[in-house]
C-alpha cells in the first residue's frame, strides 16, 4: 500500500492546504514567544527569533523540546543556546526539557510560563515553528489557553516557495504528512479550531 504522504494532491486540496494551513499571521509586538522543539532548521529558527526579539516583538520566550534519538542534549537546549548566541538575553528564555511532540510541548511548558510569569499576566503570543507544520502551533495552543491571542511565524530551508511546496517531494511528503493529522487530531480533541 502507498504512503498516503506520498500522494499528489488535487489542485483543490493545494488551494485548500495554501489558504487554510501554509500561513502565517500578521504580527504585533506580544508579551510571549513560543519556539517549539525541533531536530531540523534550528539556526533559521534562532535567526528568527533573534529577528523578532530585536524588533522588539516580544519581552519574553519559552523554548520547548526534549531530547531526540542520538542526541544528548534537549532540543530546548539546542535552540537555546543558539539563541543566545545571536543575542537574546538567556534570562528572557524559558526552558521546557521533556516534551516529544507538538501537544507535550504545550502541556509541558504551560506550567513552567505560569510559575515563572503567570498565565493571566501573557494577553499574546507568538508560535514560532516549522513552515509545513504551520497553524497545528496555534491549534494545539488554542485547545489548552484558548484565551491568549496567538500569532504565527513558520520557517523552513526549503529552496522551493512555500506556494509550490507541492512540487517538492520532500516538502510535499511534510505538509501533507501534517495537513492529515488536522482532522483526526480535532476528532480526538487533541487541537481546537483557530483561527
Amino acid at each position: 500500500m502507498a504512503d498516503r504522504h506520498e500522494r499528489l494532491p488535487s489542485d483543490a486540496e493545494i488551494s485548500e492546504i495554501n489558504a487554510k494551513h501554509l500561513i502565517d499571521t500578521p504580527l504585533e509586538p506580544a508579551d510571549h514567544l513560543l519556539v517549539f522543539g525541533t531536530r531540523e532548521d534550528v539556526e533559521l529558527r534562532a535567526a528568527e527569533a533573534c529577528r523578532l526579539w530585536r524588533e522588539g516583538m516580544f519581552r519574553w520566550s519559552i523554548v520547548s523540546g526534549g531530547v531526540t534519538p542520538g542526541s544528548g542534549l534537549s532540543e530546548c537546549e539546542i535552540i537555546k543556546a543558539a539563541m543566545v548566541a545571536r543575542g537574546i538575553p538567556p534570562e528572557r528564555i524559558l526552558e521546557e526539557h521533556r516534551s516529544t511532540n507538538t501537544g507535550e510541548n504545550v502541556m509541558f511548558f504551560l506550567p513552567i510560563i505560569e510559575a515563572a510569569l503567570g498565565l493571566k499576566n501573557i494577553r499574546s503570543v507568538i508560535c514560532l515553528g516549522n513552515s509545513w507544520t504551520a497553524r497545528r502551533y496555534p491549534m494545539t495552543l488554542h485547545r489548552h489557553w484558548p484565551e491568549v491571542e496567538k500569532m504565527l511565524v513558520t520557517v523552513d530551508s526549503f529552496t522551493t516557495p512555500r506556494k509550490l511546496w507541492h512540487t517538492d517531494p520532500e516538502f510535499r511528503r511534510r505538509v501533507l504528512r501534517e495537513w492529515d493529522k488536522i482532522e483526526p487530531y480535532k476528532a480526538r480533541g487533541f487541537i481546537a479550531e483557530w483561527p
